[in-house]
C-alpha cells in the first residue's frame, strides 16, 4: 500500500484527490497538510510536511507557487517523494526542484492529465512535418475566471514540446497588440482566455495554405488531474532519486 500525504488537502484539488484515492486499492491517505483543520476527514492534518508525524511514501501537492520552496525543503528533510502539480513556478523554483531531485524522486509536470501528456507525445511527431511544410503554429488555452497565472503551465508545456521538436528555433508570441507587423514564421502564438467555470481546454492549431489541423484537449472535471497525480504517486513508489515528468509516467 502506497501511503500518501495531500498537501493542500482542504483545497478544491485536495478534495478531488480524496475522492479519487478513496476508489484506489493500492493507495491510502495517511495525512493532510493545510492551514485549517477539517473534522470531516479521517486522517490527521498538519500545518506543514515538516511537522507531519505520519509515515508516508509520497506527498501530492496541488497548491500555490509561493509555498513550493518550503515544500521542497520539507520533503528533502524527510526523504519523502513528491508529486509536484502546482503551476506558475519561477525559473529559480524550477532550479530548486532540480536540486531537490538529487535527494528525492520528484514528478513535476505542468499538467497531470494522461490525455494532455499523450497529446504532447503526438505533437513531437507531427510538428516537424507540418512546420517544414510552412504551417503556422498557434496555441489557445481556456480556463475558469479564478485561475491567476496566464498563459497556463499546460500551454507552455505544449509550446515547449513543439519547440523542442523543431530544434528550439521558434520564439513565443503572447500579445499582438503592441506592434503592427506580419506574423513571423518562426513564432508560436500563445493566447489565454479566462471565464466562467471552464476546467481547462487547450487547442494546438497548425494553419497551412488552404488547410488547418487542430488538436484539442478538454478537461471536463478536475478528476482527470487527480487521477494522473495518483498514477504518478504509484510510479514514484518504485523510483530512485531524480526528476521525472508525466511523460515518464505514461511511458
Amino acid at each position: 500500500m502506497i501511503k500518501v500525504i495531500i498537501n493542500g488537502c482542504n483545497g478544491k484539488m485536495g478534495k478531488v484527490l480524496q475522492e479519487v484515492i478513496a476508489a484506489e486499492e493500492e493507495v491510502e491517505i495517511v495525512a493532510g497538510v493545510d492551514i485549517k483543520q477539517n473534522p470531516d476527514v479521517a486522517y490527521p492534518i498538519f500545518s506543514s510536511v515538516a511537522q507531519c508525524t505520519c509515515e508516508a511514501d509520497v506527498v501530492i501537492d496541488f497548491t500555490i507557487a509561493k509555498i513550493v520552496d518550503q515544500l521542497l525543503d520539507d520533503c528533502v528533510q524527510k526523504k519523502i517523494a513528491l508529486v509536484l502539480c502546482t503551476t506558475g513556478l519561477s525559473p529559480e523554483q524550477l532550479k530548486h526542484v532540480e536540486e531537490a531531485s538529487k535527494v528525492i524522486p520528484i514528478v513535476q509536470s505542468y499538467n497531470m492529465s494522461l490525455g494532455i501528456n499523450t497529446l504532447a507525445k503526438v505533437l513531437e511527431s507531427i510538428a516537424p512535418v507540418l512546420a517544414d511544410a510552412g504551417f503556422d503554429i498557434e496555441i489557445i488555452e481556456k480556463h475558469h475566471n479564478q485561475k491567476i497565472d496566464a498563459p497556463s503551465g499546460t500551454a507552455i508545456l505544449l509550446a515547449n514540446t513543439v519547440n523542442a521538436a523543431l530544434n528550439n528555433e521558434y520564439h513565443y508570441k503572447y500579445d499582438r497588440t503592441t506592434e503592427r507587423a506580419a506574423r513571423d514564421k518562426k513564432e508560436i502564438g500563445i493566447s489565454a482566455i479566462r471565464g466562467g467555470t471552464i476546467v481547462g481546454e487547450h487547442n494546438v492549431i497548425f494553419a497551412g495554405q488552404d488547410e488547418v489541423l487542430e488538436l484539442t484537449h478538454q478537461a471536463h472535471s478536475k478528476a482527470v488531474f487527480a487521477k494522473g497525480a495518483v498514477q504518478a504517486a504509484k510510479f514514484l513508489a518504485k523510483k530512485e532519486n531524480g526528476r521525472y515528468t508525466m511523460r515518464d509516467v505514461i511511458a
